[in-house]
């Protein structure tokens, strides 16, 4: 792979105009077609063959006239006097018949036809259905429904917002994205000591950004996928593609700074640097799509949108990067610095000596190995109670309309009104279904925590009925998650026992089953991640303790990181110092993401500083000294990949977004564990601790297994005899 990649970035630097015509052609055309299409994600986050969703089925079949369309819910509260107040009434009806002046609105029922009003008279509730599904829903119509909203406020009636329409909207390009990139382009220009060459990587992983996002965007339209898709592909493209780069413009400037002709030193780099890129990307790219194995359609998605943006990272990288670094010829050579932040970069230390964090590690690897241990221990800790679960409106800021009609409803209809729970019983082939149907389900009034319990309402054909239970605590709430077990166990016993069928669905029984059924894919994806691992690290490194050094050392940043979250996004610890408004479950599908991600990641500086000391141990045979030696050369390159990292993915904790912000806070904490505590300390040391025996591979087992050149050291020995540079 060496060897091509050396002729690819010989190629492309020759024919650096034509590669760079093409590229920003190809984004260019893929930005025309992606903006005429739009996009077409949907909010669906559902788990085919779960208890909640056979139920859902047989309520589509046997209550047809369901109605599929949009919901929009207007909260109200009168402080002074009460809903039923003439005034109150006359303002609230008058909005409710603006309301129907938008053709697309299907119905509009008043809390006064459904009798929707609490106890104390003090709130109500309205609720607008559309002719268009919930994600279809115009802005025109959400427009009209902000500006009714507005003005009923105007006239001393609270009214806030509810349902199944959207209104915060996920934002794509937002300014948190853009301080991310801000701080990787300081990072890189400290790094580079040039503002010029911090510029290159930046440039580059936007032009590939674009063109993955597009390419996601476009398909949309064509396959169903969850809006957060998008997301997880903007936040991984953008912090893969600048670190991608960065190891290839880093390489790049090594070899000019060793005598090597400009072409030339491009071909190099993009051979060694370059096959480095493109195993640590494959490895992101594979755990990606490795989360297809936990068979969750939405996971899957999510999975694939990333791992096609993630492709074009690569792509960009070994492809484009040359051409550009061939355009900028000898205006980013190491010896044109800016003078400002040569002095202010730490950069440029004296390679004889070595590096002196490598000293430090090195010196004590014991004492250093056993304190990381112990703080990746202690982080590991809140994982052993993490509870799962999807956030809804109860979990957003106060500050948004969704918080606030939440709150309005849990005050004025109690806790469980917010997490309704619906009874679907089935009784078929029986000669009165509707009385066994009431007699087989008469227990679930007698059951704790249950609020209210409706009549049964039977289907058509007589079979089916359906009952709306609510609970006494919200949807959050562990009671609520016992109650349904304990509905659950009972009508499997009624099951077996008669030919009646009792099912529970509705959003909290989804939101339970598909936490449950996450939490029973991890450990065998996190299995089938280790077993990957310890393959791809065998076959790279030609020894046994350096793969399981390094999947052990991700599983302590797996259960660091998740430890981490739980102590913040569901303990509550430092909550407000993220933004984070209530605790809450770590959202379902994080831990699943978080296990394919990270590893992927972690490859990546697996690779980029053990091969390094792989290449010094073949050149000299003393594994202290290559681990040293390791760190000096890569050491700076991983560090400023693993900051640039972090300040991509915080970025996102900004976001308003709690399934955002939870994704970016996991991500960034994930990547200073494992750069840092991980890679860059315990690894260093735990190689030094064992030696020599780091490297050994049984002579079988060395005969068997193919020889990848990662390093590029075939390619390194077929240039030593070329022409230098003076």
């Amino acid at each position: 792979m060496a060897k091509w990649l050396y002729r690819l970035g010989a190629w492309s630097a020759r024919k650096r105009k034509s590669v760079i015509i093409g590229g920003l052609a190809l984004l260019i055309l893929l930005a025309t077609l992606g903006l005429s299409l739009g996009t077409s994600f949907t909010g669906e986050m559902t788990i085919p063959g779960t208890k909640s969703d056979q139920a859902a089925d047989i309520l589509k079949e046997e209550f047809p006239s369901s109605d599929d369309g949009g919901q929009i819910r207007l909260v109200f509260k009168v402080d002074n006097g009460t809903i039923e107040s003439d005034i109150s009434k006359k303002w609230i009806l008058q909005a409710l018949k603006d309301v129907q002046k938008d053709s697309f609105v299907k119905s509009v029922l008043s809390p006064y036809d459904a009798m929707t009003i609490s106890p104390d008279k003090k709130i109500g509730y309205a609720d607008i259905t559309y002719v268009q599904p919930a994600n279809e829903v115009g802005e025109h119509s959400k427009e009209h429904v902000l500006g009714i909203v507005e003005s009923l406020r105007g006239k001393g009636i609270q009214t806030e917002l509810a349902g199944s329409v959207a209104f915060s909207e996920i934002e794509i390009g937002a300014i948190s994205e853009v301080i991310g990139i801000l701080i990787a382009f300081m990072i890189l220009a400290f790094t580079f000591t040039s503002f010029l060459v911090a510029g290159l990587p930046i440039l580059t992983a936007v032009i590939g950004l674009g063109i993955g996002l597009m390419t996601v965007i476009i398909g949309s339209n064509f396959i169903s996928m969850s809006s957060f898709s998008i997301t997880l592909a903007v936040m991984l493209t953008l912090a893969v593609g600048i670190d991608y780069a960065l190891f290839i413009v880093s390489r790049y400037r090594q070899q000019l700074a060793e005598g090597y002709e400009r072409h030339t030193a491009i071909a190099q780099a993009n051979a060694t640097a370059g096959s480095s890129v493109v195993f640590a990307g494959l490895t992101v790219i594979i755990a990606l799509v490795g989360l297809s194995v936990v068979q969750i359609p939405f996971i899957t998605m999510m999975g694939l949108a990333a791992a096609v943006s993630v492709l074009f990272a690569v792509l960009i990288a070994v492809i484009f990067v040359p051409a550009v670094l061939g355009a900028a010829g000898e205006r980013i050579s190491p010896s044109r610095e800016n003078k400002w932040l040569r002095r202010w970069s730490g950069s440029k230390k004296e390679k004889v000596g070595g590096s002196r964090w490598g000293k430090v590690v090195t010196r004590k690897p014991w004492l250093t190995s056993i304190l990381c241990i112990a703080i990746l221990t202690t982080c590991t800790v809140p994982f052993l109670h993490m509870e799962l679960g999807l956030p809804d409106n109860g979990l957003k800021s106060t500050d948004t309309t969704e918080r606030r009609g939440y709150d309005l409803l849990a005050e004025g209809f109690g806790e469980g009104f917010n997490g309704p729970l619906v009874i679907v019983a089935r009784a078929k082939g029986s000669a009165d279904a509707q009385t066994d149907i009431e007699k087989a389900t008469a227990y679930i009034k007698e059951l704790p925590n249950v609020a209210s319990v409706t009549p049964a309402i039977p289907s058509p054909s007589g079979e089916t009925a359906i009952i709306n239970l609510l609970p006494e605590t919200g949807p959050h709430d562990i009671r609520t998650t016992e109650l349904v077990k304990a509905l659950r166990d009972k009508a499997d016993q009624i099951n077996k026992d008669s030919h009646l069928e009792i099912m529970v669905t509705g959003g909290t029984a989804v939101n339970i089953d598909i936490s449950e059924k996450l939490a029973e894919a991890l450990p065998k994806f996190a299995l089938l991640i280790v077993g990957l691992a310890f393959v791809l690290l065998m076959l790279v490194f030609r020894s046994v303790l350096v793969p399981i050094k390094a999947v052990l050392g991700f599983l302590f940043t797996l259960g660091a990181t998740l430890g981490f979250i739980v102590w913040v996004i569901q303990d509550g610890y430092l909550a407000s110092l993220f933004g984070i408004p209530e605790p809450g479950p770590v959202l379902s599908f994080l831990p699943i993401l978080v296990t394919g991600i990270l590893f992927g990641l972690a490859m990546d500086y697996e690779v980029f500083l053990v091969s390094r000391m792989r290449e010094e141990y073949t050149n000299t045979g003393d594994a202290r000294q290559s681990v040293k030696n390791g760190i000096t050369h890569s050491g700076p390159v991983v560090t400023a990949a693993g900051l640039i990292m972090i300040a991509v993915f915080a970025s996102f904790i900004l976001a308003e977004d709690p399934i955002i912000k939870s994704m970016g806070l996991a991500l960034s904490f994930g990547i200073l564990v494992d750069a840092f505590i991980v890679r860059m300390t315990l690894v260093p040391a735990i190689m030094t601790i064992f030696g020599k025996s780091s490297w050994y591979l049984p002579k079988w087992l060395d005969r068997i297994l193919p020889n990848i050149d990662v390093e590029g050291e075939s390619v390194m020995k077929d240039t030593q005899g070329m022409d230098q540079a003076s």
